[in-house]
């Protein structure tokens, strides 16, 4: 260690190491996602399945996600997804925003924080037209015909649209002129005219670790963790308050950089974060605030402040949820028994007929497997709700749903049925564009009861 480096003794090193990896995991997680970026010559499907594109572009889904998917846990069987990485290094973008009518539509754009920093969507009545997606640092002049800048103060941050498909034939023939109309691209390429691409014909690259059966891509390794930490560091800028947090967590890059001693003790302890404090974040059942019937919800999605644990808490189990105006979310492991669900057993929710999720966009119920990710099924059905055209419901306007257990061998019981591993699973039901019902709580998920 040098001369003028302070003493640190190995269980300090250990206990802000803990502290340090909490904080800075989703940073890494945005900060290692460019490197996927930065290798893609342009917009496309990696495995054909997982949209990807050169920073400051986007590419775009024309159907649901599949099932093999594995670079973002959680994903959405409701909507047309796309996913493109805007970053300072690029400067800025131009976001091509469709008519979309009636439709539900939420662009989704988060820094480095997982923050949003973003108002696009049916929710905030965006017009449509050109909105520029801007580092704070680029200070050039807005063209003409520019309708709306956001500006990100981290070195790359995320866009997600979303755009809302009915389960039918009919609607995914009728979306596809609106996500055509989806594009994402730098600055220097804009000349006030809309861009259209025929998403359905994008080209693919080789699948690497981005679809699988297993869980999902490792973004944050804990044996690099004093030089990732140093990188964030310098790539995400304090906020107020946050001062003397950076001054004490240089110094554990300090330290890894002098002291190769230091350095292993720190790596050993992000190992042992990376296994258990962060690790443990990825259950439902351990995150977020507690509702009825063992489902637990948040409401700061995408505006985490110093909220470190619930920001870290998402990135594990859930990256890139909204914000809560846009989407609530409800998590579920256990039955409302306290007894963890399980795909061999049945499981029922009912939903009275003026007990619907009060939404003004949709709602859904989603079934995961262990790793957060669909279960491949021969119904190809992932979740249910008001994409949903054939649901049945009960004379008195009640709509009852069904996991796991065999297939049902009754059509209308079948229509209404998720199916589930053999194993643990989870429930997650997402809220888009939630009243204040939902959003104060005076609203919230049946319980989740077992059948057999």
């Amino acid at each position: 260690m040098s001369a003028t480096m302070p003493r640190y003794t190995d269980d300090y090193l250990r206990t802000l190491t803990s502290a340090a990896y909490l904080w800075a995991w989703p940073l890494i997680n945005m900060h290692n996602r460019q490197s996927v970026m930065r290798a893609v010559p342009h917009p496309g499907l990696m495995g054909g399945i997982v949209p990807v594109a050169p920073l400051g572009s986007l590419c775009m889904l024309h159907d649901y996600v599949e099932p093999q998917e594995r670079l973002v846990a959680c994903p959405n069987q409701d909507v047309a997804y796309g996913f493109g990485m805007v970053a300072a290094e690029a400067g800025p973008s131009v976001i091509q925003v469709p008519d979309f009518g009636e439709r539900f539509w939420v662009y989704q754009a988060v820094d480095q924080r997982t923050d949003s920093f973003v108002q696009l969507g049916a929710m905030y009545g965006t017009a449509p037209g050109f909105y520029l997606l801007a580092p704070t640092g680029w200070s050039g002049e807005v063209p003409e015909g520019i309708a709306g800048v956001f500006r990100f103060d981290t070195a790359v941050g995320v866009v997600i649209p979303r755009v809302f498909m009915d389960d039918t034939a009919e609607d995914r023939e009728a979306i596809q002129p609106l996500l055509n109309g989806i594009s994402m691209y730098p600055l220097t390429e804009f000349d006030g005219t809309v861009k259209t691409v025929v998403w359905a014909d994008c080209p693919s690259f080789p699948a690497a670790d981005a679809t699988g059966s297993g869980a999902e891509t490792r973004w944050v390794a804990p044996e690099a963790f004093p030089e990732s930490l140093r990188a964030v560091l310098d790539e995400v800028p304090a906020r107020d308050g946050e001062a003397a947090l950076y001054d004490w967590l240089f110094t554990l890059t300090e330290a890894a950089a002098a002291d190769p001693h230091a350095h292993d003790v720190i790596v050993g302890a992000a190992t042992s974060a990376d296994s258990g404090l962060v690790q443990e974040l990825f259950e439902f059942r351990n995150i977020g605030t507690p509702a009825t019937g063992n489902w637990s919800t948040t409401r700061n999605g995408a505006h985490f402040g110093t909220d470190y644990l619930t920001r870290t808490a998402m990135a594990k189990a859930n990256i890139f949820v909204n914000s809560a105006n846009e989407t609530c979310y409800y998590y579920l492991d256990v039955d409302a028994s306290g007894d963890r669900l399980d795909g061999t057993r049945r499981y029922s929710v009912t939903f009275p007929s003026d007990g619907l999720p009060p939404v003004k966009g949709f709602w859904s119920l989603t079934l995961y497997n262990e790793h957060h990710f669909f279960h491949e099924n021969d119904l190809h059905r992932f979740s249910l709700g008001t994409k949903n055209t054939t649901l049945q419901f009960a004379d008195d306007g009640a709509l009852t749903l069904t996991a796991g257990g065999p297939a049902p061998a009754d059509p209308a019981e079948s229509a209404n049925w998720l199916p589930a591993p053999e194993g643990p699973f989870s429930l997650f039901l997402r809220a888009y564009w939630p009243t204040e019902a939902v959003l104060e709580q005076s609203w919230t998920p049946p319980d989740v009861v077992r059948v057999n």
